[in-house]
């Protein structure tokens, strides 16, 4: 297999071309670190690399393939792992100096169950510093760049995970996110990502282990999943990655859940629609705003949709987000680990430290998020799905440098979440695709349905891929060879 031979692979046929033993797990890996030893030096996504394990894992793989075991339902397909999720024996730093060489003792259960469906891991991908801002931007690497435009931010925290798969390094990786940094990133590199509704995908000891703290926050607010370049794919990473799991208590049961079938099945017609072009008072990038209302119309059309235009519920919910973040992070821990290693913390971590919250702040928060989750299930009533733009705003600098303006506002990397966050405080599925590029960069649309409602997202993400089909980064650096 070639390294453009592999570029151009899905994550589906990667595993039937080496559970059929038509192409060896080895040749596989050999053409991932190819593609990935070409692009890294630009795009900067990976904190750690794992080749010797790769291949070493490969090899097994083939080995066992040859003495007539069964394949997994990710033969041989590489995946990276956001550096936010625990990897056995993988140092995993959480893009923060306080952890830069930690060697973590358990894999989470998502890098368990990849591992065991025969997926085989290449590296630790870079992320902000315990996930805090919507960048590739920390203190021990280079800045993640866009594949797009190297110049610019994949966005984040899934930063490299993202980039990744857009640079065709890997068609499957592992994100997180708190607040959009699956989605987030996912629209800003033109992948598909999803995060399933709250509980479905387990996480431990991610946000679970008390020992590690920065690591163990937002733990009601934090969903892991796939970032791919299509549909199909990410359904087969979430059939491996999620169910039950009696070491998280907030995960659920997914027997409910054909992920599968969902995203090969075609979506109902006449489905009621909501389409929030923005959010409340908040602008979206007029631009964006146009390609993604284009999009809709031609869903609508396709599909017999009823599209409603309208807003979300008017609630103030950045203050109450903002708050349950610091609520659910171990501040004290975090200090002392500071203390102890007088090492220093990125912008973000050092004004969550330097915060006082009364009392009251924790339970107002608490309080608005019960509005705020009472409210939109009373939306959901109304509605099948809610479709939104995913980001507001195109991507800025990769080096956390600069802003942007909306209708004369300053925005920052803070922006990037004013459409995904509020669906972690419901824990409500959401997926982004793509529906178009503008000026050059891919646009996502946010897909969103009701709690545990999986399926229609799945189906729907599925069904908007045909009628919108997405365009891959351009990568300039690539030497392609003939074929």
């Amino acid at each position: 297999m070639t390294p453009d031979e592999y570029t151009e692979l899905t994550a589906v046929e990667i595993r039937d071309l080496v559970s059929s033993r038509q192409v060896s797990a080895l040749e596989v890996i050999e053409a991932a670190f190819a593609i990935l030893e070409e692009a890294e030096p630009h795009i900067h996504a990976f904190a750690t690399l794992d080749k010797e394990g790769a291949i070493r894992a490969a090899r097994q793989l083939d080995a066992d393939l040859a003495q007539g075991r069964s394949a997994g339902p990710l033969a041989g397909v590489p995946v990276a792992i956001k550096d936010l999720v625990l990897t056995k024996g993988l140092r995993t730093t959480f893009g923060s100096r306080l952890y830069k060489d930690f060697i973590p003792e358990h894999d989470d259960i998502v890098v368990e169950r990849l591992k065991a469906a025969g997926a085989i891991v290449i590296g630790k991908t870079n992320a902000s510093e315990f996930g805090y801002s919507a960048h590739g931007c920390n203190l021990l690497f280079e800045p993640t760049c866009n594949p797009w435009d190297l110049t610019k931010t994949p966005g984040g925290s899934s930063a490299g995970s993202a980039a990744a798969v857009a640079a065709k390094v890997c068609p499957l990786s592992i994100g997180s996110d708190g607040g959009g940094s699956i989605r987030i990133p996912s629209a800003l590199t033109g992948n598909v990502g999803i995060k399933a509704s709250m509980g479905r995908v387990p996480l431990w000891p991610g946000c679970r282990d008390e020992r590690l703290p920065g690591a163990s926050g937002w733990e009601s607010l934090e969903h892991v999943g796939p970032i791919a370049r299509n549909v199909a794919d990410a359904a087969l990473m979430l059939s491996v990655i999620a169910g039950a799991d009696g070491r998280d208590r907030l995960s659920n049961n997914s027997s409910d859940v054909d992920w599968l079938a969902a995203a090969s099945s075609e979506i109902p017609r006449g489905l009621r629609v909501a389409y929030w072009s923005d959010w409340n008072d908040q602008p979206t990038d007029p631009r964006i705003k146009a390609k993604v209302t284009e999009a809709v119309g031609k869903l609508s059309d396709a599909f017999g949709f009823e599209v409603v235009e309208g807003s979300p519920p008017a609630l103030e919910i950045v203050k109450a987000f903002q708050t349950l973040m610091a609520l659910e992070t171990d501040i004290t821990g975090i200090r002392r680990l500071v203390e102890e290693s007088q090492e220093p913390v990125g912008e973000a971590l050092h004004e969550l430290l330097a915060r006082k919250l009364p009392f009251e702040a924790a339970t107002d928060a608490i309080t608005t998020r019960k509005a705020f989750v009472n409210a939109m299930a009373v939306v959901m009533g109304s509605f099948d799905l809610i479709l939104t733009p995913t980001v507001a705003l195109l991507p800025i600098a990769a080096d956390g440098t600069g802003k942007s303006q909306i209708a004369g506002k300053d925005v920052s990397y803070d922006d990037y979440a004013r459409f995904t966050f509020p669906l972690n405080l419901t824990g409500q599925p959401a997926a982004s695709i793509q529906c178009g590029i503008v000026d050059g960069f891919p646009v996502g649309l946010q897909i969103v349905g009701r709690h545990l409602d999986d399926t229609t997202v799945l189906r729907a993400a599925a069904s908007f891929e045909r009628v919108l089909p997405p365009q891959s980064a351009p990568l300039k650096w690539r030497k392609v060879t003939a074929m």
